[in-house]
């Protein structure tokens, strides 16, 4: 595809200009996400299981499940503690 004549030029603007406007939004929700974990952290949370904890609870069930067998079978195969 290739951009000819001022429609496809503001065309391309217009989304040049949205995905700015989203990537400044994702900046300000990221620093706004690194001061939650800082003041979760000065309050004695630890912020790295806080990441674990939010990474599962947003994993499909079925697919968490296998992973916790998964881990499970390999932590036994070690002979690491599972408690």
């Amino acid at each position: 595809m290739s951009v000819t004549g001022q429609t496809g030029a503001d065309q391309l603007r217009q989304y040049i200009e949205r995905i700015e406007r989203l990537e400044e939004e994702k900046r300000g929700l990221m620093a706004d996400i690194r001061d939650i974990y800082a003041e979760a952290k000065a309050t004695g949370f630890e912020p790295k299981i806080m990441r674990q904890i939010i990474k599962i609870r947003g994993m499909d069930k079925d697919i968490l499940a296998e992973e916790d067998m998964l881990l499970s079978t390999y932590r036994d195969a070690l002979g690491l503690p599972t408690e």
